[in-house]
């Protein structure tokens, strides 16, 4: 493929992310950096985590996006009684047409392209694992068999603060498997407004397709064969061994406050996404400011503190924050 092949399919796919992000942000008021997460998310192939407060539009955003995009939808709404089986599906007893009997599997909601997970931190750890294989492998192992997901497959989910009645938190290993955990903040004032105006009067906002499912594949495709120097990559590998404490580069916050580091996932994450977001900005090639920008949702959530940490009651990003800054760059 030529140069003038590459910058017309780059050109393309720039005009489909602003006719996507137009779509969203015709319903979905303000939070144009959350909507920016979950576009890399969906562009780079990795599932979200989406934590605040309730009332703050998470759930909205969510249905918007799957809206947007000509696909497949199911929404799980996690409680305390929800059980594995209610996700990936379960075998039926059915009559058959000659008066005998058969297991007929049923699937699951985790049977579709895009997967809301709502408030996924209020069902027990038990249930949450059921995400586990869908999330890592594309396929859920139910009644016997192993059946493959269909593709694209995205789950996004929503989380309330952990410090909110009735939640358990998520285990480390379905933690590491989200590309991204997405912190939404509180509106500002006209924000807050023109939400009121839109949710309040008699006009409804609705969105229409911007996208399809092979076309989100051709992106997916495309964005991974972004090329990039050895220099980021190893720029990255620096990002990622800095949220270690025993690594001759940490920072004085990650020696004292840091249990345990950010996992490979993490270095893989800051680069898919750093290509997705070079993207975004209409240049060909991701640089150092990309990975920086996309580090603390590609990291966050996998890094642990210690229990000085958690009883100083440290953030996380600010230990980031820190971290990310002494790292040397070429």
């Amino acid at each position: 493929m030529s140069a003038a092949d590459i910058q017309a399919h780059l050109d393309a796919l720039h005009r489909d992310l602003r006719a996507l992000t137009a779509a969203i942000q015709g319903v979905i008021v303000g939070q144009d950096e959350i909507i920016r997460g979950v576009l890399i998310c969906l562009l780079a192939g990795g599932h979200g985590l989406l934590e605040g407060v309730p009332g703050l539009g998470k759930t909205l955003l969510i249905r918007t996006l799957a809206g947007a995009i000509d696909l497949s939808f199911a929404r799980i709404q996690f409680t305390p009684d929800l059980m594995p089986a209610d996700i990936v599906g379960t075998s039926v007893l059915v009559d058959e047409e000659g008066g005998g009997r058969s297991l007929v599997y049923q699937p699951g909601p985790i049977f579709s392209h895009i997967v809301l997970a709502d408030e996924i931190n209020r069902a027990t750890p038990k249930t949450q694992s059921a995400l586990l294989e869908a999330m890592a492998e594309g396929q859920v192992t139910a009644a016997g068999k192993t059946r493959p997901l269909p593709q694209p497959f995205l789950v996004l989910a929503t989380q309330n603060p952990l410090e909110m009645e009735g939640t358990y938190p998520l285990p480390e290993a379905q933690l590491d498997r989200f590309l991204f955990k997405i912190h939404v903040p509180f509106p500002g004032e006209d924000d807050l407004v023109t939400i009121l105006e839109r949710t309040t009067g008699a006009a409804t906002q609705e969105v229409r397709p911007a996208l399809d499912g092979p076309r989100l594949l051709a992106m997916r495709q495309l964005l991974r064969a972004i090329p990039v120097t050895p220099s980021l990559t190893r720029y990255v590998a620096r990002v990622l061994r800095a949220t270690h404490p025993d690594d001759p580069g940490a920072s004085d916050l990650v020696r004292r406050y840091v249990r345990f580091g950010a996992s490979p996932r993490g270095a893989q994450a800051m680069l898919l996404a750093a290509r997705v977001r070079a993207v975004m900005e209409g240049r060909k090639s991701p640089g150092n400011p990309d990975v920086r920008a996309v580090a603390l949702p590609a990291l966050r959530h996998r890094v642990i503190l210690n229990f000085e940490g958690e009883a100083e009651g440290v953030s996380i990003d600010s230990v980031l924050e820190q971290a990310i800054a002494q790292v040397r760059e070429d």
